[in-house]
């Protein structure tokens, strides 16, 4: 096991990978009382084509079915797993993300047995065609609810134009005809794939002897057999800057127009983990600078009453994608558009970006950071979902640190591209 600590932030991180691949961290916290684990596998919504475990040919499988294989984990042929959690004291979940899926617990006692449990249940697959039946009405429901809210469709209205031909356009849920194409077959199929510990990690936070508890998982694993897995291979369609759809228009539910703008990202970013991080950084410091609550931009935008309280903006990076989205709702949806490309086209020469600016947002981001980690939720989410090598969450002091205007710039060289732009525009259906 091997122990680094964090002299910056007062935290010790201790990892190890077992004999079957498992990656595991712990970090205790001295002063609390409850524990949070998280079970997670690389493995989401976007991965549906795949080279299936001891195949040759590649097999693509019907949308949503990372989301499904999730609900279904949790039934047993002895019960419903969430049942077990309650009686130990636990409170239990579980979320698909694009790219990820995780299974978690939080509790404040009976930890050990709730750990135990967590892995267990995860690694012991259970489905059969009735149960699978059963699980798409309820799944079913879920869609429609999600077909309804205005900005759960807005944000896939944008990734349609971005990624008209990736599935990260699919909603993770999938759609009603796509999950009724789903069997017990194909659940098995995904979870022998994907659900091998050299594709997993877990981490747990909070409460603990970390000693203990590596010795627990070391065991708990040990007791099981896994064969041994090659690398995982997936496939994506090939997309080009001449896929992007530059405008579009959606009618829904709302009372306001909405207006958007979203950048996909285009270039390759750094194949090295820390250099992964501070990109992802410098690009969330360079929005700020340019539209933040606090730029000349974003009071400007506010006087003229392009944007309200409902405008916001987002960096997203994951495994194989990034991009950026800008908007909210107005009543000048075609001018806050347009006013927004101007702003982001013309960054380079931006007076908003000085040294001064980008040194007072660094402290901000750096409070908001430390005060995050006194959050176990936060620090067990953020450490799972973030895949940038040997860097984690606990190096982003020395990450903010290093962020210098030149690293800006950078960001606006390599991202911000008119032909990576789109526009989204969202009416209220009585307008159509």
């Amino acid at each position: 096991m091997e122990k680094k600590v964090y002299e910056l932030i007062n935290e010790t991180l201790y990892t190890e990978t077992l004999p079957n691949g498992l990656k595991v961290a712990l970090l205790p916290k001295e002063g609390f009382h409850k524990t949070y684990s998280l079970f997670t596998t690389d493995y989401g919504s976007i991965d549906e084509e795949f080279k299936p475990l001891g195949q040759d040919e590649f097999v693509k499988v019907p949308d949503g079915i990372a989301h499904f294989l999730e609900h279904k984990m949790f039934e047993k042929e002895d019960g419903d797993v969430f049942q077990l959690f309650g009686k130990q004291g636990a409170s239990a979940n579980a979320f698909t993300s694009f790219t990820k899926t995780s299974y978690l617990f939080s509790s404040t006692d009976q930890v050990e047995k709730n750990l135990t449990t967590l892995l267990d249940f995860v690694q012991a697959p259970y489905f059969t065609e009735d149960t699978v039946e059963k699980e798409k009405g309820i799944i079913g429901q879920e869609i429609q609810m999600y077909d309804d809210d205005p900005n759960w469709r807005t944000f896939f209205g944008l990734l349609q134009a971005m990624y008209p031909k990736h599935p990260l356009h699919i909603d993770i849920a999938g759609t009603i005809d796509s999950i009724a194409e789903i069997t017990a077959e194909d659940l098995y199929l995904c979870y022998n794939t994907f659900y091998h510990p050299s594709n997993m990690n877990l981490f747990v936070v909070g409460k603990m002897d970390p000693e203990a508890m590596m010795a627990l998982i070391r065991e708990n694993q040990a007791s099981k057999e896994f064969t041994a897995m090659p690398p995982i291979e997936r496939k994506f369609p090939e997309e080009t800057a001449a896929d992007i759809v530059k405008e579009s228009t959606i009618y829904l539910d709302v009372t306001r127009p909405k207006a958007y703008v979203g950048i996909k990202g285009l270039e390759a970013l750094p194949t090295d983990g820390y250099e992964l991080l501070r990109n992802r950084t410098a690009a969330s410091l360079l929005f700020q600078m340019l539209i933040g609550t606090t730029s000349d931009n974003y009071l400007a935008m506010y006087n003229e009453e392009l944007v309200d309280d409902s405008f916001g903006f987002e960096f997203n990076m994951d495994r194989g994608f990034y991009f950026a989205d800008f908007g909210g709702d107005t009543d000048q949806p075609v001018e806050l558009a347009e006013r927004l490309k101007e702003i982001l086209l013309t960054a380079k020469d931006s007076p908003e970006l000085t040294e001064e600016r980008l040194s007072l947002l660094k402290k901000r981001m750096m409070g908001n950071y430390l005060q995050s980690l006194n959050s176990l939720e936060y620090i067990a989410n953020q450490f799972s979902k973030d895949s940038f090598g040997e860097a984690t969450l606990f190096d982003m002091v020395d990450v903010i640190d290093s962020i210098m205007l030149e690293d800006i710039q950078g960001v606006i060289n390599h991202f911000i591209k008119e032909e990576a732009m789109v526009t989204l525009y969202v009416y209220p259906k009585n307008k159509e």
